[in-house]
């Protein structure tokens, strides 16, 4: 279940030819465009500024390591060689800030599921096809305070955050299922509305508080790994032995159990493992025998579920998504989904999701310092580097 070292991958003249992520982007968008119409707003004939462009340049601002602001982003915009290839005309400050208002997701969204499915393939249907497992998980994002939408009371103090709700592909590193919304909004609300039958899940010990939700996933054929809290109330109805292999992954024990006390008992019967780890014991169920999933798989799955955490941290970090080149919810959640797709696109030309030094090489291309040979060959010796640390 280990994940497997991406292959080498060799340059080409079509490789070449597509390095141009913002076209590739533009591309992609027209496609979508005739799954999903845009507002008609968008075919008066006195706007100036058109939807492509406006993605376009809001993209690119994302890639490109001067661009900070959305006053740098516009002035951008009055170059010629941006004009040419992202954006056709300049753009006011005005006309980017009203955009954000009258501009549909859902676009964005088709972009992102068709570039998931590119990049990460869903399993072929069948009783024998292996599941794939994906992380779930939400993390917050500090907005600006002019984002009243956003506004929710934390700790007494009023927070400005929006909150992305992701679900992970284990092996590729990939997210497959994405949703924004307001910083309040509940993490497992959110996971009802994105698991599908099939699916195999992990998530942390906050998932785990809903016992119900487990009764939902499993009517629904979705097999899970959650964490529970030290406080779950846990029934033991049959203990169950261990092997060699379980105890080498720090398995202590592992039972068929109900969940839950008195009046808020699940009545599914599940399975429990508890794995030792150096700083404590976790408690961790699923809904899958031992023939299905070994309680040391259960203990691996686990310990992968922190592949989530880190993309959090890569799109927070590395894409630049702790500034924001917007000034509403709207605004923020555009440059989130953006931010998806850029991750994404990358991944499919990298062959991974590029670290800070392939970052570098990436916006050094783009911004002309480095030619496309150059990028590749510094990408190919940063995969090498990663591989032999792996």
């Amino acid at each position: 279940m280990a994940q497997e070292p991406s292959a080498k991958i060799e340059l080409t003249e079509k490789d070449l030819s597509r390095w141009r992520l913002v076209e590739d982007f533009q591309r992609r968008l027209a496609q979508a465009a005739q799954v999903q119409k845009l507002a008609p707003t968008w075919s008066d004939p006195q706007r100036k500024l058109d939807a492509s462009s406006y993605w376009s340049l809001f993209f690119m601002g994302l890639l490109n390591p001067v661009v900070r602001t959305m006053r740098g982003l516009c002035a951008a915009g009055k170059l010629r060689r941006v004009q040419q290839e992202v954006c056709r005309r300049s753009v006011s400050l005005g006309s980017f800030s009203e955009a954000q208002a009258v501009l549909d997701p859902k676009l964005l969204r088709e972009v992102f599921g068709q570039l998931s499915r590119e990049v990460c393939p869903p399993p072929e249907a069948g009783a024998k096809a292996p599941r794939r497992w994906l992380a779930q998980d939400g993390s917050l994002f500090a907005a600006l305070p002019r984002m009243y939408g956003c506004l929710w009371r934390r700790q007494g103090k009023a927070q400005s955050q929006v909150r992305l709700h992701l679900s992970l592909d284990r092996e590729r590193d990939c997210p497959v299922r994405a949703a924004i919304t307001p910083g309040k909004s509940c993490e497992r609300a959110a996971w009802r509305k994105q698991f599908q039958r099939g699916d195999g899940y992990i998530a942390d010990r906050y998932y785990g508080e809903d016992y119900q939700l487990f009764g939902e996933l499993d009517q629904a054929g979705v097999a899970f790994v959650v964490r529970l809290r030290d406080q779950a109330v846990v029934t033991v109805l049959e203990e169950l032995p261990l092997t060699p292999a379980d105890r080498q992954a720090q398995v202590l024990r592992q039972a068929w159990v109900h969940l839950g006390g008195k009046g808020h008992r699940l009545d599914k019967r599940l399975r429990v493992v508890w794995v030792q780890t150096p700083k404590e014991v976790l408690i961790l169920v699923t809904n899958l025998g031992p023939a299905e999933l070994s309680a040391a798989e259960v203990a691996l799955l686990y310990q992968q579920r922190w592949q989530i955490e880190l993309f959090f941290r890569w799109v927070k970090c590395i894409l630049g998504c702790r500034h924001w080149l917007a000034e509403s919810p709207e605004g923020v959640a555009l440059q989130i989904h953006l931010a998806l797709i850029a991750a994404l696109l990358l991944q499919l030309y990298t062959g991974q999701a590029p670290n800070r030094r392939m970052m570098e090489l990436i916006q050094f291309y783009l911004l002309g310092v480095a030619t496309l040979e150059e990028l590749w060959a510094g990408l190919e010796r940063e995969r090498e580097r990663v591989q032999k640390k792996s």
